[in-house]
């Protein structure tokens, strides 16, 4: 139930980037306007994700998680009546990004955290794939909704979906394994501890204050807004509208993403394997500077059919798409012990940040140069600067009873 409710809230929160075309052509909005909206998303998606952790700590997952569909389903269906662009970004933005992020990758930590004490890597790797390749698997369905119906029928079938898993979510979904009368996986009943009960909001932002004195923390987060701004930034948003700058058809160029979420499974899934076996520093590094070096190569790849290099960057995309987010998981747990959930929670905003400011970015440098070009290269070289950053987190060690970093 946790696979599903991921993969609905990144597959919700991804389509405005096949809508941006329909939009810009019905309205006349300009992309950058458009790509505004994304950004709000995106920045609200990762900004939402360490108070909806304390939120479930508080209320439970079951409430937080059904709320944030109601309100999915509010905004998407709402779009259909707007006529100004601040509406979609009320609705688009605000709206769907504040309930997505209520699913968002704080609810991996959670689960993980509650539910597993052997092969956390692993599992977080499942669960991550399932949300990263939702948002990328629902594009060309709504895509091809949008061509063949419009817009606003897309957007309906979005809201529709999230009503609907509302219900399996209140029935089928527990908080904790005492709820089954078990144990975590390969713990014991005393891994099951008792929820926090004192505010939500304090506790997130305590627990920020704590994190952030640590320099662990700020390496992180700083490559997690390079992972954000290189992955749902850029390449989620606008890799339609590029490639349909080249004559590629925009349901061709869709289906293409759809592989990268395909690819993003495998990725995801062997990342987590490998997080219970590899020290996750090495492998940071070499996620991001290998991702760098093929958005540095994409620009040549364009073009109105699709060629084998093209498929090549799609696959190894994939499979490095969101491999980053086990091992950056397994240095909070390492360095955070017990609060690592809602410190994901943070670096996650990060993570989020980085996407909604490559969103508008990006789109910008399309207006002004004609172009994705200068993006893509952006991107490629920050790439690099993430690998370095994760060699710098270094293992906290007890000092006084305390924790330092």
């Amino acid at each position: 139930m946790t696979f599903l409710a991921l993969v609905g809230a990144a597959g919700f929160r991804a389509v405005p980037g096949v809508l941006m075309t329909p939009l810009h052509d019905e309205f006349g909005w300009s992309i950058s306007t458009i790509s505004l909206a994304a950004a709000v998303n995106m920045a609200l998606y990762g900004l939402t994700a360490p108070f909806a952790a304390a939120l479930m700590e508080r209320f439970g997952i079951r409430p937080v998680v059904t709320a944030a569909l109601v309100v999915v389903a509010a905004g998407s269906g709402l779009t259909v009546f707007m006529t100004a662009s601040w509406q979609l970004i009320l609705c688009w933005g605000v709206l769907v990004g504040l309930g997505t992020g209520s699913m968002a990758l704080a609810l991996v930590a959670t689960v993980t955290g509650r539910w597993f004490v052997a092969r956390r890597g692993l599992v977080s790797g499942v669960l991550t794939a399932g949300g990263a390749a939702g948002g990328l698997v629902f594009l060309p369905l709504v895509s091809q909704l949008a061509e063949a119906y419009g817009w606003r029928p897309a957007s309906l079938a979005v809201a529709f979906s999230a009503l609907a898993v509302a219900p399996l979510v209140m029935w089928l979904l527990r908080d904790r394994p005492r709820d089954l009368g078990v144990a975590p996986y390969g713990g014991t009943p005393a891994d099951d501890v008792d929820p926090v009960r004192t505010g939500a909001a304090r506790m997130a932002l305590r627990v920020l204050a704590d994190a952030a004195r640590t320099k662990g923390f700020w390496y992180l987060a700083a490559g997690m807004m390079i992972c954000g701004a290189t992955t749902m930034g850029l390449i989620q948003p606008h890799f339609v509208p590029a490639a349909h700058d080249h004559g590629m058809p925009q349901t061709v160029a869709a289906g293409l993403l759809a592989l990268v979420g395909i690819f993003d499974v495998a990725g995801t899934i062997a990342s987590g394997w490998l997080t219970d076996r590899v020290d996750p520093r090495y492998l940071l590094l070499v996620y991001y500077v290998l991702r760098g070096l093929s958005l540095l190569a994409l620009p040549a790849l364009f073009g109105p059919d699709i060629q084998a290099n093209m498929v090549a960057f799609i696959v190894f995309y994939g499979l490095d798409w969101v491999a980053t987010i086990p091992p950056t998981m397994a240095l909070c747990r390492e360095l955070f012990g017990a609060a690592a959930p809602v410190v994901f929670g943070w670096v996650f905003a990060s993570h989020q940040v980085g996407a909604a400011a490559m969103a508008l970015g990006a789109g910008i440098v399309r207006d002004e140069l004609g172009a994705y070009d200068m993006a893509w290269y952006a991107g490629g070289a920050i790439c690099v600067v993430a690998g370095f950053l994760s060699l710098l987190v270094r293992k906290r060690v007890p000092t006084n009873g305390a924790l330092v970093g």
